[in-house]
Protein backbone atom coordinates (compact mmCIF):
# COMPACT_ATOMS: atom_id res chain seq x y z
CA UNK A 1 0.00 0.00 0.00
CA UNK A 2 3.09 2.31 1.03
CA UNK A 3 4.66 2.08 -2.51
CA UNK A 4 1.05 2.65 -4.15
CA UNK A 5 0.77 5.94 -2.20
CA UNK A 6 4.25 6.91 -3.47
CA UNK A 7 3.53 6.19 -7.37
CA UNK A 8 0.72 8.14 -7.26
CA UNK A 9 2.35 11.65 -7.23
CA UNK A 10 4.53 10.75 -9.67
CA UNK A 11 2.45 9.04 -11.88
CA UNK A 12 0.45 12.39 -11.82
CA UNK A 13 3.78 14.26 -12.56
CA UNK A 14 4.07 12.22 -15.10
CA UNK A 15 0.78 12.76 -16.87
CA UNK A 16 0.95 16.50 -16.73
CA UNK A 17 4.38 16.18 -17.92
CA UNK A 18 3.07 13.67 -20.76
CA UNK A 19 0.24 16.72 -21.42
CA UNK A 20 2.84 19.32 -21.67
CA UNK A 21 4.90 18.02 -24.71
CA UNK A 22 1.68 16.86 -26.14
CA UNK A 23 0.32 20.49 -26.54
CA UNK A 24 3.67 22.22 -27.76
CA UNK A 25 3.00 20.04 -30.96
CA UNK A 26 0.08 22.91 -31.16
CA UNK A 27 2.55 25.84 -30.97
CA UNK A 28 3.60 28.37 -28.70
CA UNK A 29 0.21 29.28 -28.04
CA UNK A 30 -0.87 26.51 -26.52
CA UNK A 31 1.96 25.99 -24.68
CA UNK A 32 1.25 29.48 -22.72
CA UNK A 33 -2.23 28.89 -21.84
CA UNK A 34 -2.95 30.31 -18.29
CA UNK A 35 -4.38 28.03 -15.67
CA UNK A 36 -8.00 28.23 -14.96
CA UNK A 37 -9.29 30.76 -12.11
CA UNK A 38 -10.99 29.77 -9.25
CA UNK A 39 -12.92 32.12 -6.97
CA UNK A 40 -14.38 31.97 -3.44
CA UNK A 41 -11.51 29.55 -1.82
CA UNK A 42 -11.94 29.82 1.96
CA UNK A 43 -7.92 28.41 2.70
CA UNK A 44 -6.35 27.84 5.74
CA UNK A 45 -2.49 27.82 6.66
CA UNK A 46 -1.43 24.92 8.79
CA UNK A 47 0.90 25.29 11.87
CA UNK A 48 2.10 22.85 13.92
CA UNK A 49 1.26 23.33 17.50
CA UNK A 50 0.99 22.11 21.22
CA UNK A 51 -2.25 19.39 21.53
CA UNK A 52 -3.19 17.04 24.07
CA UNK A 53 -1.62 13.88 23.61
CA UNK A 54 -4.63 10.98 23.70
CA UNK A 55 -4.47 7.08 24.58
CA UNK A 56 -6.81 5.00 21.73
CA UNK A 57 -8.97 2.89 23.23
CA UNK A 58 -11.57 0.45 21.94
CA UNK A 59 -14.90 -1.73 23.51
CA UNK A 60 -17.99 -2.79 22.95
CA UNK A 61 -21.39 -1.80 24.23
CA UNK A 62 -22.95 -4.02 26.24
CA UNK A 63 -26.47 -3.39 28.35
CA UNK A 64 -26.48 -2.82 31.87
CA UNK A 65 -28.55 -4.79 33.30
CA UNK A 66 -28.88 -8.07 31.44
CA UNK A 67 -30.34 -11.47 32.29
CA UNK A 68 -29.28 -15.07 31.22
CA UNK A 69 -32.51 -17.54 31.86
CA UNK A 70 -31.48 -20.88 32.22
CA UNK A 71 -33.80 -24.02 33.70
CA UNK A 72 -33.15 -25.76 36.57
CA UNK A 73 -35.07 -28.90 35.66
CA UNK A 74 -34.46 -31.35 32.77
CA UNK A 75 -37.15 -31.83 30.40
CA UNK A 76 -38.08 -30.80 26.69
CA UNK A 77 -39.28 -27.54 25.29
CA UNK A 78 -43.21 -28.02 24.66
CA UNK A 79 -43.85 -24.31 24.82
CA UNK A 80 -41.93 -21.24 23.08
CA UNK A 81 -43.82 -18.13 22.98
CA UNK A 82 -40.46 -15.61 21.97
CA UNK A 83 -38.06 -15.41 19.81
CA UNK A 84 -34.90 -12.73 19.23
CA UNK A 85 -35.92 -9.32 18.87
CA UNK A 86 -39.09 -9.17 21.24
CA UNK A 87 -39.83 -7.38 23.72
CA UNK A 88 -41.18 -9.27 27.25
CA UNK A 89 -41.72 -8.07 30.68
CA UNK A 90 -41.02 -8.82 34.17
CA UNK A 91 -43.18 -12.03 35.17
CA UNK A 92 -43.83 -12.71 31.44
CA UNK A 93 -44.10 -16.83 30.60
CA UNK A 94 -41.43 -17.30 28.03
CA UNK A 95 -41.80 -21.25 27.39
CA UNK A 96 -42.87 -24.31 29.12
CA UNK A 97 -41.30 -27.40 29.81
CA UNK A 98 -42.35 -31.07 29.44
CA UNK A 99 -41.13 -32.64 32.63
CA UNK A 100 -43.73 -35.65 33.53
CA UNK A 101 -41.17 -36.79 36.42
CA UNK A 102 -41.80 -33.45 38.05
CA UNK A 103 -45.42 -33.44 37.35
CA UNK A 104 -45.80 -36.96 39.11
CA UNK A 105 -44.44 -35.90 41.94
CA UNK A 106 -46.63 -32.92 42.58
CA UNK A 107 -49.39 -34.95 42.25
CA UNK A 108 -48.05 -37.43 44.92
CA UNK A 109 -47.25 -35.03 47.46
CA UNK A 110 -50.29 -33.78 47.16
CA UNK A 111 -51.65 -37.02 48.04
CA UNK A 112 -49.32 -37.85 50.63
CA UNK A 113 -51.22 -34.51 52.45
CA UNK A 114 -54.57 -35.74 52.13
CA UNK A 115 -53.58 -39.30 53.67
CA UNK A 116 -51.27 -37.56 56.38
CA UNK A 117 -54.52 -35.40 57.36
CA UNK A 118 -56.33 -38.71 56.98
CA UNK A 119 -53.96 -39.94 60.38
CA UNK A 120 -54.02 -36.78 62.22
CA UNK A 121 -57.84 -36.66 62.40
CA UNK A 122 -57.65 -40.91 63.37
CA UNK A 123 -55.11 -40.05 66.12
CA UNK A 124 -56.90 -36.84 67.47
CA UNK A 125 -59.88 -39.73 67.76
CA UNK A 126 -58.18 -41.93 69.52
CA UNK A 127 -56.56 -39.23 72.10
CA UNK A 128 -60.46 -37.87 72.98
CA UNK A 129 -61.35 -41.80 73.78
CA UNK A 130 -57.77 -41.87 75.68
CA UNK A 131 -58.71 -38.92 77.31
CA UNK A 132 -62.36 -40.02 78.15
CA UNK A 133 -61.49 -43.68 79.43
CA UNK A 134 -58.68 -41.89 81.86
CA UNK A 135 -60.94 -39.64 83.21
CA UNK A 136 -63.11 -42.48 84.16
CA UNK A 137 -60.87 -45.01 85.46
CA UNK A 138 -59.06 -41.97 87.58
CA UNK A 139 -62.82 -41.08 89.53
CA UNK A 140 -63.31 -45.26 90.02
CA UNK A 141 -59.65 -45.39 91.29
CA UNK A 142 -60.49 -42.33 93.48
CA UNK A 143 -63.55 -44.42 94.93
CA UNK A 144 -61.29 -47.66 95.01
CA UNK A 145 -63.53 -49.25 92.39
CA UNK A 146 -60.64 -50.24 90.30
CA UNK A 147 -57.04 -51.13 90.99
CA UNK A 148 -54.10 -49.17 90.29
CA UNK A 149 -52.68 -51.30 88.18
CA UNK A 150 -55.81 -50.65 85.53
CA UNK A 151 -55.97 -47.10 86.63
CA UNK A 152 -52.13 -46.79 85.19
CA UNK A 153 -52.56 -49.02 82.25
CA UNK A 154 -55.90 -46.03 80.98
CA UNK A 155 -53.10 -43.37 81.91
CA UNK A 156 -50.40 -45.07 79.80
CA UNK A 157 -53.02 -45.89 77.01
CA UNK A 158 -53.76 -41.39 76.91
CA UNK A 159 -49.89 -40.98 77.39
CA UNK A 160 -49.35 -43.03 74.04
CA UNK A 161 -52.06 -41.49 72.44
CA UNK A 162 -51.23 -37.99 72.80
CA UNK A 163 -47.81 -39.03 71.61
CA UNK A 164 -49.74 -40.32 68.52
CA UNK A 165 -51.29 -37.04 67.49
CA UNK A 166 -47.93 -35.26 67.93
CA UNK A 167 -46.28 -37.75 65.68
CA UNK A 168 -49.78 -37.49 63.18
CA UNK A 169 -49.00 -33.68 63.13
CA UNK A 170 -45.36 -34.15 62.27
CA UNK A 171 -46.36 -36.49 59.53
CA UNK A 172 -48.22 -33.69 58.18
CA UNK A 173 -46.08 -31.15 57.68
CA UNK A 174 -43.96 -33.07 56.32
CA UNK A 175 -46.30 -34.11 53.99
CA UNK A 176 -47.21 -30.28 53.35
CA UNK A 177 -43.31 -29.15 52.85
CA UNK A 178 -42.87 -32.23 51.02
CA UNK A 179 -45.87 -30.96 48.75
CA UNK A 180 -44.31 -27.13 48.66
CA UNK A 181 -41.27 -28.63 47.19
CA UNK A 182 -42.39 -30.68 44.79
CA UNK A 183 -44.84 -27.76 43.68
CA UNK A 184 -41.92 -26.06 43.75
CA UNK A 185 -40.05 -27.79 41.39
CA UNK A 186 -43.33 -28.39 39.10
CA UNK A 187 -43.51 -24.11 38.77
CA UNK A 188 -39.67 -24.82 37.58
CA UNK A 189 -41.27 -26.33 34.45
CA UNK A 190 -42.62 -22.68 33.78
CA UNK A 191 -39.44 -20.30 32.24
CA UNK A 192 -40.97 -16.87 33.35
CA UNK A 193 -38.94 -13.37 32.32
CA UNK A 194 -36.69 -12.24 35.44
CA UNK A 195 -36.72 -8.73 33.89
CA UNK A 196 -38.38 -6.60 31.32
CA UNK A 197 -35.71 -6.06 28.24
CA UNK A 198 -35.52 -7.26 24.97
CA UNK A 199 -34.76 -11.18 23.81
CA UNK A 200 -31.37 -10.66 22.04
CA UNK A 201 -30.52 -14.42 21.80
CA UNK A 202 -32.06 -17.98 21.87
CA UNK A 203 -29.83 -20.61 22.49
CA UNK A 204 -32.83 -23.71 22.61
CA UNK A 205 -35.49 -23.94 19.88
CA UNK A 206 -39.04 -25.75 20.30
CA UNK A 207 -38.49 -29.45 21.05
CA UNK A 208 -35.13 -29.59 21.97
CA UNK A 209 -34.27 -31.58 25.56
CA UNK A 210 -32.59 -29.46 27.88
CA UNK A 211 -30.88 -29.63 30.97
CA UNK A 212 -30.19 -27.96 34.51
CA UNK A 213 -28.22 -24.39 34.27
CA UNK A 214 -28.77 -24.95 30.36
CA UNK A 215 -28.90 -21.29 28.68
CA UNK A 216 -32.26 -20.62 26.68
CA UNK A 217 -31.80 -17.07 26.12
CA UNK A 218 -30.60 -13.98 27.39
CA UNK A 219 -32.53 -10.56 27.91
CA UNK A 220 -31.13 -6.99 28.27
CA UNK A 221 -32.56 -3.58 29.25
CA UNK A 222 -33.18 -1.29 26.42
CA UNK A 223 -33.02 1.51 28.62
CA UNK A 224 -29.63 1.01 30.00
CA UNK A 225 -26.36 0.55 27.75
CA UNK A 226 -22.77 1.67 28.51
CA UNK A 227 -19.64 1.33 26.77
CA UNK A 228 -16.61 -0.74 27.80
CA UNK A 229 -13.44 0.08 26.77
CA UNK A 230 -10.05 -2.31 27.18
CA UNK A 231 -7.64 0.17 29.35
CA UNK A 232 -3.54 -0.81 29.41
CA UNK A 233 -2.10 -1.97 33.04
CA UNK A 234 0.33 1.15 31.75
CA UNK A 235 -2.25 3.92 32.58
CA UNK A 236 -4.45 2.01 35.21
CA UNK A 237 -3.24 4.46 38.12
CA UNK A 238 -3.65 7.37 35.54
CA UNK A 239 -7.64 7.00 34.66
CA UNK A 240 -9.51 7.23 37.56
CA UNK A 241 -13.49 7.09 37.10
CA UNK A 242 -14.90 10.93 36.38
CA UNK A 243 -12.50 11.26 33.99
CA UNK A 244 -13.81 12.83 30.59
CA UNK A 245 -13.05 11.47 27.16
CA UNK A 246 -14.17 11.72 23.76
CA UNK A 247 -16.36 8.72 23.16
CA UNK A 248 -16.79 7.83 19.16
CA UNK A 249 -19.52 5.14 18.03
CA UNK A 250 -18.44 4.38 14.31
CA UNK A 251 -22.01 2.58 13.38
CA UNK A 252 -24.01 5.90 14.77
CA UNK A 253 -21.49 8.47 13.15
CA UNK A 254 -21.35 9.95 16.42
CA UNK A 255 -18.68 11.68 18.71
CA UNK A 256 -18.71 13.00 21.99
CA UNK A 257 -17.45 14.10 25.34
CA UNK A 258 -18.20 11.42 28.03
CA UNK A 259 -16.86 10.63 31.42
CA UNK A 260 -15.82 7.36 33.15
CA UNK A 261 -18.60 5.97 35.59
CA UNK A 262 -16.68 2.59 36.59
CA UNK A 263 -13.86 1.12 36.55
CA UNK A 264 -13.17 -2.77 36.81
CA UNK A 265 -10.55 -2.74 39.77
CA UNK A 266 -9.51 -6.27 38.29
CA UNK A 267 -7.31 -7.07 35.59
CA UNK A 268 -7.96 -9.67 32.70
CA UNK A 269 -5.00 -11.48 32.84
CA UNK A 270 -5.02 -12.67 29.90
CA UNK A 271 -5.22 -9.32 27.93
CA UNK A 272 -3.83 -7.74 30.86
CA UNK A 273 -6.22 -4.81 30.68
CA UNK A 274 -8.44 -3.10 32.90
CA UNK A 275 -12.63 -2.41 32.28
CA UNK A 276 -13.51 1.17 32.28
CA UNK A 277 -17.26 1.74 31.62
CA UNK A 278 -19.14 4.67 30.39
CA UNK A 279 -22.76 5.72 30.71
CA UNK A 280 -24.61 6.12 27.29
CA UNK A 281 -27.57 7.76 26.70
CA UNK A 282 -27.60 8.29 22.75
CA UNK A 283 -30.65 7.11 20.79
CA UNK A 284 -30.07 4.09 18.43
CA UNK A 285 -27.43 2.30 20.50
CA UNK A 286 -27.69 -1.33 20.73
CA UNK A 287 -25.47 -4.17 22.38
CA UNK A 288 -22.22 -5.12 20.55
CA UNK A 289 -22.19 -2.16 19.35
CA UNK A 290 -18.18 -1.30 18.30
CA UNK A 291 -16.89 2.07 20.38
CA UNK A 292 -13.38 3.82 20.63
CA UNK A 293 -12.44 6.09 23.72
CA UNK A 294 -9.57 9.19 23.52
CA UNK A 295 -8.39 9.69 27.23
CA UNK A 296 -6.36 13.11 28.08
CA UNK A 297 -2.81 11.61 29.55
CA UNK A 298 -2.37 14.92 30.55
CA UNK A 299 0.60 15.53 28.56
CA UNK A 300 0.96 17.35 25.13
CA UNK A 301 2.73 16.55 21.84
CA UNK A 302 3.26 18.78 18.38
CA UNK A 303 1.33 18.00 15.49
CA UNK A 304 -0.60 19.28 12.55
CA UNK A 305 -4.84 19.62 12.61
CA UNK A 306 -6.94 20.63 9.82
CA UNK A 307 -11.05 21.12 9.50
CA UNK A 308 -12.52 17.93 9.01
CA UNK A 309 -14.07 19.70 5.73
CA UNK A 310 -11.04 20.23 4.57
CA UNK A 311 -10.41 16.10 4.38
CA UNK A 312 -11.68 14.26 0.96
CA UNK A 313 -12.06 10.52 1.21
CA UNK A 314 -12.06 8.78 -2.29
CA UNK A 315 -11.78 4.97 -2.27
CA UNK A 316 -9.33 4.20 -0.09
CA UNK A 317 -7.31 7.49 -0.18
CA UNK A 318 -7.35 10.49 2.15
CA UNK A 319 -6.88 14.13 -0.06
CA UNK A 320 -6.73 16.99 1.16
CA UNK A 321 -6.41 20.57 -1.92
CA UNK A 322 -3.39 22.78 -1.36
CA UNK A 323 -2.17 25.76 -2.88
CA UNK A 324 1.27 26.49 -2.91
CA UNK A 325 3.24 29.66 -3.53
CA UNK A 326 2.11 31.01 -6.98
CA UNK A 327 -1.52 30.31 -6.03
CA UNK A 328 -1.52 26.18 -8.25
CA UNK A 329 -3.85 24.22 -6.56
CA UNK A 330 -2.49 20.79 -6.18
CA UNK A 331 -3.62 17.82 -4.75
CA UNK A 332 -2.21 16.28 -2.17
CA UNK A 333 -2.19 12.65 -0.18
CA UNK A 334 -2.46 12.58 3.77
CA UNK A 335 -2.67 10.26 6.62
CA UNK A 336 -4.95 11.13 9.04
CA UNK A 337 -5.09 10.34 13.12
CA UNK A 338 -7.41 11.37 15.92
CA UNK A 339 -10.38 13.34 15.15
CA UNK A 340 -11.28 16.03 18.01
CA UNK A 341 -13.89 18.10 17.30
CA UNK A 342 -14.64 19.33 14.30
CA UNK A 343 -10.47 19.16 13.20
CA UNK A 344 -8.50 16.07 12.45
CA UNK A 345 -4.73 15.45 12.85
CA UNK A 346 -2.37 15.00 10.04
CA UNK A 347 0.01 12.54 10.76
CA UNK A 348 1.50 12.74 7.12
CA UNK A 349 1.90 14.85 4.07
CA UNK A 350 1.80 18.05 5.03
CA UNK A 351 4.19 20.87 6.39
CA UNK A 352 4.25 23.36 8.79
CA UNK A 353 3.05 26.67 6.48
CA UNK A 354 1.41 24.32 3.83
CA UNK A 355 -1.75 26.44 3.15
CA UNK A 356 -5.25 24.17 2.43
CA UNK A 357 -8.49 24.61 0.95
CA UNK A 358 -10.96 24.64 3.45
CA UNK A 359 -14.21 25.57 1.88
CA UNK A 360 -14.96 25.64 -2.24
CA UNK A 361 -12.89 22.77 -2.96
CA UNK A 362 -15.44 20.47 -4.59
CA UNK A 363 -14.79 23.51 -7.57
CA UNK A 364 -11.13 23.01 -8.14
CA UNK A 365 -9.41 20.62 -10.19
CA UNK A 366 -5.55 19.74 -9.93
CA UNK A 367 -3.90 22.79 -11.77
CA UNK A 368 -6.05 25.62 -11.24
CA UNK A 369 -5.11 29.32 -9.91
CA UNK A 370 -6.53 30.05 -6.51
CA UNK A 371 -7.65 33.79 -6.31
Amino acid sequence: MKNYLLTIPVLMTFALAAAGCSKSHDGAKSESAPAAVVKGLSLETVKLAATPELLDVVGSVRARTSAMVSTRIPGSISVLRVREGDRVKKGQLLAQLDAQENQATAAVATAAIDEAQRGLDEAISRKKLADTTFERYHRLFREQAVSRQEFEVRQMEKEVATQGVARAESRLKQAQEGAKAATTLSDYTKIIAPISGIITSKQADLGATVFPGQPLMTIEDEGSYQLELALPESVATKVKPGAALQVTLDALNSTFIAKIAEIVPTADPGSRTFVAKIALNQKGVTSGMFGRGAINLGTTTTGITVPRKAVVERGALTLVWTVDKDSIVHIRIVKVGRQAGERVEILSGLSDGDRVIVAGAEKVVEGNKAE
